[in-house]
């Protein structure tokens, strides 16, 4: 992780009160994590970091746009993402506990990586299925032969005679009513 010493914070010198930190998360970034689904990517990360006596909370809200290839047409697409997360930093002297969005950490730590959070809040922020509206982009990414085979494809499902075996359970979940 020496190569992401850029999203170390360096808690132990930050007085009491809200710091703004801005990061830009590229291809370079996402190198670092192996078997990482994104492999291009352009996004802008604001951390509001809130340091209090007793804990942290960082607001970390990122915005732009990953490389991947569309679900419906297999062109390659910039797939826009974004997200506000909200990470609690707790004092604990007793090392391992972990919570959904809180962590436990040493009161005498000197500097805290966030890269392994920025990595997780992007890579969950990605819809399962990736498509998005391109219809206003110019030019088009889509692979207009594939959608267009997949709309033959579909007029076939409708064009075909309806199964007897299923109007005939029709008929039995109606008599059943």
């Amino acid at each position: 992780m020496d190569a992401l010493i850029s999203y170390t914070l360096p808690v132990k010198g930050l007085g009491v009160g809200i710091h703004g930190f801005d990061f830009e998360i590229d291809h370079l970034f996402f190198e670092h994590f192996e078997s990482s689904p994104i492999q291009e990517a352009n996004i802008d990360l604001h951390l509001d970091f809130d340091k209090r006596i007793d804990m942290y909370v960082l607001d970390f809200f990122f915005s732009g746009t990953v490389g991947t290839e569309c679900d419906r047409c297999l062109a390659p697409i910039q797939l826009p993402v974004e997200g506000d997360e909200q990470l609690v930093v707790k004092f604990s002297h007793t090392p391992g506990d972990e919570e959904a969005d809180i962590v436990y950490v040493s009161p005498d730590i000197e500097q805290f990586n966030i890269a392994q959070y920025i990595y997780e809040y992007i890579v969950l922020s990605l819809p399962i299925i990736k498509v998005y509206d391109c219809e206003d982009d110019d030019p088009l990414p889509c692979d207009e032969e594939m959608l267009k085979r997949l709309e033959a494809e579909e007029e076939e499902k409708t064009d075909e005679t309806p199964n007897p075996i299923w109007d005939e359970l029709r008929k039995l979940t109606d008599n059943d009513n």
